[in-house]
């Protein structure tokens, strides 16, 4: 393992915090340093005010005074939740291909656990039990232009996962793609992101069944007085995943678009398309009833761009092709 200067100084914490007392030799074998280093590191901690103990000869070594405990790590919300995702998705995805993936996740979750607040650290084991994330799809681009603001809010994360957890009715406002709102009691079991986007599965009392709700969409979530359970075994992701192939938008678009991440930030409503960096481009995906509309939208963005799929799309760009020689040849005449 390769160590950082922050990381060096957050292992020793760790190390310091789990013995009685280590040797610098041992502390300069496990961060790869020289023991000089590790006596540098040392007095570094202490000018931050933790109180770091030495001990001199044959049998000395390094502690934190004893009784002393570190405070809990300070974090917002917001920051809870990314690194709990953050380490949610490396899981997922099995940690690139990376052997012992698995228990280096599962123990950088406990620690991060062990030090967080008692609330905060009950919203990140919420958000553990409560999200599934589809591998197939993930969407992570590296880059993101500073006006661009995710459409999912975190506080929606964490509010829907803590009912998941613990089986809390909740009242939504909805606004439909038509702009119609609604409220309507949610059970909410779980939720899935996939394919650039966040949904929220569970019992709808307005519609009497089992739906899936996008989150950029949902408007407020309150608690209601009621209480649910959740049924044994449901499996979210693959209730969504099935009820995404029966929507009525028949066609799923996915186009290479021959232009840098930022700019097709700036012009693809993330509502309409989920976008992904690629090594040529920006790979934009949507679903889609109207294919006539779906061309346009991709004419619209004014970047080069290769259709991937489907090949009827290729049918109605031919058609907005002829529309406008049309146009150019009535003019000209």
């Amino acid at each position: 393992m390769t160590y950082s200067p922050a990381g060096r100084l957050l292992t020793l914490l760790d190390v310091l915090q789990s013995r009685s007392r280590v040797s610098a030799a041992e502390l300069a074998d496990r961060l790869q340093v020289e023991t000089r280093s590790v006596r540098r590191y040392m007095l570094l901690l202490q000018d931050m005010g933790i109180p770091v103990e030495a001990r001199r000869g044959r049998y000395g070594g390094y502690r934190l005074r004893p009784g002393y405990k570190l405070p809990p790590l300070m974090l917002t919300d917001e920051e809870a939740l990314a690194l709990t995702l953050g380490l949610l998705t490396t899981r997922r995805l099995g940690f690139f291909g990376l052997a012992d993936a698995a228990p280096a996740v599962e123990s950088a979750l406990a620690k991060i656990e062990r030090v967080l607040p008692v609330g905060l650290r009950e919203r990140a084991q919420a958000v553990q039990a409560a999200v599934a994330l589809d591998p197939a799809t993930l969407v992570m681009p590296e880059a993101m232009p500073p006006e661009y603001t995710p459409k999912a809010p975190a506080r929606l994360v964490l509010a829907l996962s803590a009912a998941a957890r613990q089986g809390q009715r909740l009242i939504l406002r909805y606004i439909a793609s038509d702009g119609a709102e609604t409220v309507r009691g949610f059970d909410c079991y779980g939720l899935v992101y996939h394919d650039g986007r966040w949904y929220a599965v569970g019992y709808c009392h307005l519609r009497q069944a089992i739906r899936t709700f996008r989150l950029d969409r949902i408007h407020s979530a309150k608690e209601d007085d009621a209480s649910f359970t959740r049924p044994v075994g449901f499996d979210c992701l693959a209730y969504a995943i099935q009820a995404f192939a029966a929507w009525p938008d028949a066609w799923r678009i996915e186009a290479l678009i021959k232009a840098p991440l930022t700019t097709v930030y700036q012009r693809a409503p993330t509502a309409f398309a989920s976008l992904e960096e690629a090594t040529d481009g920006v790979i934009l995906r949507a679903y889609e009833n109207d294919l006539d509309h779906a061309a346009r939208f991709l004419v619209g963005l004014g970047l080069p761009f290769i259709v991937r799929q489907p090949p009827e799309l290729h049918d109605a760009l031919q058609q907005i092709a002829d529309e406008i020689a049309a146009t150019l040849a009535r003019s000209a005449g």
